[in-house]
């Protein structure tokens, strides 16, 4: 069920019978690519700063109300959004939606507040650069999408974080917000016109706001090779490229190629040639991440610094061989009910759902069902595969990232 209220505000409901818990949130089309350069950093920083304070909460109150009926309040930011949401049992669901409209619409930005979180990014910046894997992926998106807001660390820099004061948490906000690009999700076991009724009462005097961000699409990608070397054991190493946008209709075939090549199972053919056969690597994974007007395909692992060449040239014969010869009649049908499995397993997982909703209607201006998703993943053929295969992984249109052990 959907509901506009007159501000814009979107309220997105799908009652479930099973559970006594709610989860409940904002999702706001706002990310760290519509920072400008030197507001590198304070999209995710203002997610932090929204538990530090409001015109009638302290930050020990926000983080005690739920806490303390043994709910949970949390938030994230990525390229494209930032989300506050909470999960509680349902006899909370009030308290939860106030909760979350006050740290959301009303944060304060106290400025000693501000100074003490500061420390606290630069640790968790910290704690991402000692960690290689973490490390290279925010590296790699640079890499592909160089001296571009898509390729900036959500984090921010060592630089940019320590220069935010509380006039450009405001102006941040005030050149982004838009009611009309907020959804207010929610899933649990409440029927419709209860939840609308608790909605409306904490959301209605939320007031209106405009602001229209243009995002500066990425246009030229051209491939790059680049190797770091750094004080670590083993090597590291990013391959990938520019892939489809959100509304492509590659996007779903192209899900289940990577899927194929290094998904989450065991019998992914990656990780098939590289850990089971070969022993090179304790992990490998691909991903795909889709963007409003492009998309990320990238491959990440590590190995003994001795067998990268050889796990790199096996990661390029599987690019080959789904290039050169597409999937037979069993392979094919596996890979779908493999795609189908994983699909249904996340639903599952009801604050997923509740997120992926918010996120999928505003991005989509609807909410795909699983059984939409299913009949998309059916009719994918091995021709299909095929072509995108040789589009995606042209050997000449890759790039790749590798931290390299110092002798």
């Amino acid at each position: 069920n959907l509901h506009q209220l007159s501000n814009g505000i979107r309220i997105l409901h799908k009652q479930i019978f099973n559970s006594k818990i709610v989860h409940c949130g904002f999702v706001l089309d706002i990310g760290s690519r519509d920072e400008k350069a030197h507001q590198q950093g304070i999209a995710h920083f203002w997610e932090h700063m929204a538990f530090k304070g409001t015109k009638k909460r302290k930050a020990y109150h926000i983080l005690n109300r739920l806490d303390s009926v043994g709910g949970e309040l949390n938030a994230y930011t990525t390229k494209e959004k930032i989300c506050f949401y909470a999960s509680v049992l349902d006899n909370y669901f009030d308290k939860a939606i106030e909760l979350l409209t006050d740290i959301t619409f009303d944060s304060v930005f106290p400025e000693k507040q501000i100074e003490r979180e500061k420390n606290v990014i630069l640790e968790e910046m910290s704690m991402y650069l000692d960690a290689p894997e973490d490390a290279i992926q925010d590296e790699f998106d640079e890499v592909i999408f160089p001296d571009h807001p898509l390729g900036r660390n959500i984090l921010g820099t060592q630089e940019s974080v320590p220069n935010f004061t509380r006039e450009d948490f405001k102006t941040f906000i005030q050149e982004n917000l838009n009611t009309g690009k907020i959804v207010f999700s929610y899933v649990g076991n409440m029927p419709y016109e209860k939840v609308l009724k608790v909605a409306k009462k904490h959301l209605e005097a939320i007031p209106v706001y405009t602001a229209k961000h243009h995002r500066l699409a990425f246009e030229q990608y051209r491939p790059i090779q680049k190797s770091v070397f750094k004080p670590l054991s083993q090597a590291h190493c990013a391959i990938g490229r520019t892939a489809y946008p959100l509304m492509h209709d590659a996007r779903i075939p192209f899900f289940a190629l990577i899927n194929i090549l290094g998904g989450p199972g065991m019998n992914s053919r990656l990780n098939m040639a590289l850990r089971e056969k070969h022993g090179f690597v304790y992990g490998i994974e691909a991903s795909y991440q889709p963007y409003n007007d492009t998309g990320l395909m990238a491959i990440f692992f590590a190995t003994e610094g001795k067998q990268l060449k050889r796990s790199i040239k096996l990661v390029m014969q599987e690019f080959d061989k789904l290039k050169k010869k597409p999937l037979g009649t069993l392979q094919l049908h596996k890979a779908k009910e493999q795609l189908r499995g994983q699909l249904a397993m996340a639903e599952e997982n009801n604050m997923n759902l509740m997120l992926m909703m918010g996120k999928s209607l505003l991005d989509a201006e609807r909410v795909e069902s699983l059984d939409e998703i299913f009949d998309m993943i059916n009719s994918i053929t091995a021709n299909r595969l095929l072509e995108i295969s040789r589009d995606v992984f042209q050997e000449d249109m890759l790039s790749m990232l590798t931290y390299i052990p110092e002798k």
